[in-house]
């Protein structure tokens, strides 16, 4: 059976949580390290579920931990737990398999933004509903940024004004998702990626400070402050 929250709802959010996390540290899995005394998935579950529109979360779980994601999170949302793969795309896909063809706004998001706020997943669920088969949400690249070559030589610089930082949740039209999956012949980190090389368009809209990515020990720091400001 799989799990609801607004029975209305049209959109369904897919969570890749297999990953291990190499560059956060030495520990178990990345989405289950602590942010403030609790694990980053918990964090980003419960923001999810928050979002009116969504009627269902899938996440992707390490095949050994299943059962104890689907016990960790039962407190805090309905949530569809399944197996993930080796490769975030794997995860991806097999998130996806569990959602109903009816459902046909799906977002993709990661564990690790741990604080995306509700509105920002509202924003990207309504420009698909618009008619867009992929939706990205983006900051400004605020540094500047040099081309390098050998010898850490620089070659020079880009413009940044057309440079924007790509967050999640991305979002799509559930049979765009599942077509670029299905034709999918190499790894891609980013699932609009795959919608790009399909030769589809991806619009942006615009992200979130809140929404993170904890990657580093150091993000952990910046997002726990973030959790007492707020």
């Amino acid at each position: 059976m799989t799990a609801q929250l607004n029975a209305r709802g049209d959109v369904a959010v897919l969570v890749p949580a297999a990953g291990a996390g190499v560059r956060l540290g030495p520990g178990g899995p990345k989405a289950l390290r602590l942010l403030a005394g609790e694990p980053l998935l918990v964090h980003a579950i419960r923001r999810v579920a928050a979002a009116a529109s969504v009627r269902m979360i899938v996440v992707a779980a390490p095949a050994a931990e299943v059962e104890a994601v689907r016990e960790l999170l039962a407190p805090v949302a309905p949530v569809t737990v399944v197996a993930g793969g080796a490769e975030r795309q794997e995860s991806v896909s097999l998130a996806l398999a569990a959602v109903p063809a009816e459902i046909e706004v799906v977002l993709v998001h990661d564990a690790a933004r741990a604080l995306t706020p509700p509105q920002l997943i509202e924003s990207v669920a309504a420009a698909v509903r618009q008619g867009h088969p992929a939706v990205i949400p983006v900051l400004p690249v605020v540094d500047t940024i040099k081309e390098v070559g050998p010898g850490d030589t620089v070659l020079g610089t880009v413009d940044r004004s057309v440079l924007r930082s790509v967050q999640t949740p991305q979002g799509f039209r559930h049979d765009v998702l599942t077509e670029v999956h299905a034709s999918a012949d190499d790894a891609l980190t980013d699932d609009a990626g795959l919608v790009e090389k399909a030769g589809l368009p991806v619009t942006c809209v615009p992200g979130s400070e809140l929404a993170l990515k904890i990657t580093r020990p150091l993000d952990l720091v910046l997002a726990e402050a973030l959790l007492h400001v707020r």
